[in-house]
């Protein structure tokens, strides 16, 4: 999409292209399809993972990575929020059966991710000390 195309284009249009590009990035993880998995990168995307401190530059070497992630695993989406620019997606990763609460914010310029940034946390039992303020939530 070029500049011209992208100023004609109504805020919620890009919002619904967005979304749906999103959706087919997350079933193509799920699937295990990098080819489709990456299409929604920049050629120059940044990838953070600020927890093990590393950073990842260009579509390539971020589908490169992931590829070669001798796990198994799986993509469970609880949430997609955002619009315009930034978007935030709520999943649960599992990695050979072990769960992973994941967030992934993704910053977009034009229609392509430009940065994204991910979280990851492992699941923990809830103290029984807050039993009566609260109810358990299903996975």
């Amino acid at each position: 999409m070029n500049a011209q195309q992208e100023t004609q284009q109504s805020p919620a249009m890009r919002d619904q292209q967005i979304r749906a590009a999103l959706d087919q990035h997350w079933a193509a993880s799920d699937a295990n399809d990098f080819e489709t998995e990456h299409l929604i990168y920049h050629e120059d995307a940044v990838l953070d993972y600020p927890q093990s401190g590393e950073r990842t530059r260009c579509r390539s070497n971020i589908q490169g990575q992931r590829a070669s992630q001798p796990n198994k695993k799986r993509f469970s989406i609880r949430r997609i929020i955002g619009s315009g620019d930034l978007w935030v997606t709520e999943y649960i990763l599992t990695y050979d059966g072990k769960l992973s609460y994941t967030v992934s914010i993704m910053e977009f310029t034009g229609d392509k991710v430009a940065r994204e940034t991910q979280y990851f946390a492992d699941p923990f039992t809830a103290p029984a000390f807050r039993a009566q303020w609260v109810e358990l939530m299903g996975t």
